[in-house]
């Protein structure tokens, strides 16, 4: 599989130039498609066979680098780690940075499918695991080289920059965080729009969701550590006991989303996981808790965070713990910001889709049902100045989901083992639609966006 990966690489610009022979660019539909069936497969069946975990993304860094290289891209290894940048430059015009993450997760394949991943790795944790693409980021990848090869071939109906990015540990949302520190608005050229899709196992394949405003929730892995004074567990006076004032966290933290925050606005705060102790009769001295934070605005993650902090240590003042013994609360670095598209970028891309694809493609904005996050937001920061449009991607067919709303199996949620969506449609209508996106943005004759 490898050398057939080389061989594409290698031939990577003759199938886009025989397609533009035969269809100068009208039917960019049909040009995907057939690329598709010649180049993209092979890649996508690939990726999802040997994936790789959160900044060990080094063989598919690797296929990414050659891919965009083979079609005259100037190609940087190794930002943020393994990340990959593909500048590629034509002419007068705005800078458009076009994202796809890269990394799987530690997840054994049961999906059924004949080409289900085998793979396992050895993570920056130092533990070995199985490995598995759950949640579609070889579609996204795959697409990006996709998009890739369109816009080289269409390169006489766009002026501009654009930017590629394959960005490691989405999955720990640090790998944007990792590109951006190691110098990426710095190095490269600055984006004036940043652009990024996903593929949802919730949504019908040939369907897209775009919707300006809030994506994606923020999120903060934070982890307190709680010192008490071990003792015999017969005689608790003689100790201060790190479990009970764990408990007294556990439910002091409940009034923040309840009695802290609008009830108008979402917050979550989830104690995933308490240990302490290691014996019936041993008061131990030091339990530890790990939390999940969301929230959808920086006001309120920031008042959730500082809330957190002041009950752990208030809960350890009251049990008459020195302020040297205090609970320690460590916010991770594997963070977020929520991401939320720019309004009128939004509006702009909506358009361009709709006209290109038809109306009914595009589904109506939908409410939020939960509080994922996606790391993307570091890349659109309203310091940054760039205006950010992130999109969903329909990967199960529709009958799929009538079946499983009329009481049939479920469709596989992200993160599962059992996660599974179809292909062809989904890379195909993901490469359509950031290729008709970013022709829109860099069309001949459009200005540069003022600041």
């Amino acid at each position: 599989m490898i050398k057939k990966l080389m061989l594409l690489a290698a031939t990577a610009l003759a199938a886009p130039a025989m397609a533009q022979d035969a269809d100068n660019g009208a039917d960019l539909g049909a040009a995907v498609e057939a690329d598709y069936a010649e180049n993209l497969e092979a890649l996508f069946l690939d990726f999802h066979r040997n994936p790789e975990l959160s900044y060990r993304e080094t063989r598919t860094a690797g296929i990414i680098a050659s891919q965009l290289r083979a079609l005259g891209i100037e190609v940087t290894e190794g930002v943020g780690g393994t990340g990959v940048v593909g500048v590629l430059e034509n002419g007068e015009g705005p800078t458009i940075l076009v994202r796809a993450d890269m990394d799987g997760l530690p997840l054994a394949e049961d999906s059924g499918l004949a080409y289900a991943s085998t793979a396992r790795q050895t993570g920056i944790d130092g533990v070995e695991a199985p490995v598995m693409h759950a949640c579609g980021h070889d579609v996204h990848i795959t697409s990006l080289i996709g998009s890739a090869r369109q816009l080289v071939r269409l390169r006489d109906r766009w002026n501009g920059t654009i930017v590629f990015i394959a960005q490691p540990a989405e999955e720990r949302i640090g790998g944007a965080r990792a590109m951006m520190e190691d110098g990426l608005y710095e190095r490269f050229p600055r984006p004036d729009y940043a652009l990024a899709f996903h593929v949802s196992a919730d949504t019908p394949t040939g369907r897209i969701e775009l919707q300006p405003g809030l994506v994606a929730s923020s999120s903060d892995s934070v982890d307190i550590v709680i010192h008490g004074v071990g003792a015999h567990g017969a005689y608790p006076h003689m100790g201060k006991d790190p479990i009970v004032m764990g408990a007294e966290i556990i439910m002091a933290l409940q009034t923040l989303v309840s009695r802290e925050i609008s009830p108008l606005s979402p917050g979550v705060v989830t104690v995933g996981a308490f240990h302490g102790g290691i014996k019936h009769n041993i008061i131990s001295d030091r339990a530890e808790m790990q939390l999940t934070v969301r929230s959808n605005d920086q006001t309120v993650r920031e008042t959730l965070l500082a809330g957190i902090r002041r009950i752990a240590e208030n809960v350890g003042r009251m049990n008459g713990l020195p302020e040297d013994q205090l609970p320690e609360v460590t916010v991770s670095n594997e963070a977020t910001p929520p991401t939320i598209n720019d309004a009128a970028l939004a509006a702009r891309v909506h358009s361009a889709m709709a006209a290109a694809l038809g109306d009914e493609t595009i589904l109506p904005p939908a409410p939020q049902t939960g509080m994922g996050a996606e790391d993307f937001a570091y890349f659109v920061q309203p310091d940054t100045g760039v205006r950010g449009v992130y999109f969903s991607v329909g990967g199960t067919p529709q009958e799929v989901i009538d079946a499983a709303e009329n009481g049939g199996p479920p469709v596989p949620s992200h993160h599962s083992p059992f996660f599974r969506i179809t292909p062809e449609p989904a890379v195909t209508l993901g490469t359509e639609a950031m290729v008709i996106a970013v022709l829109d943005l860099l069309a001949p004759g459009t200005e540069t966006p003022a600041d």
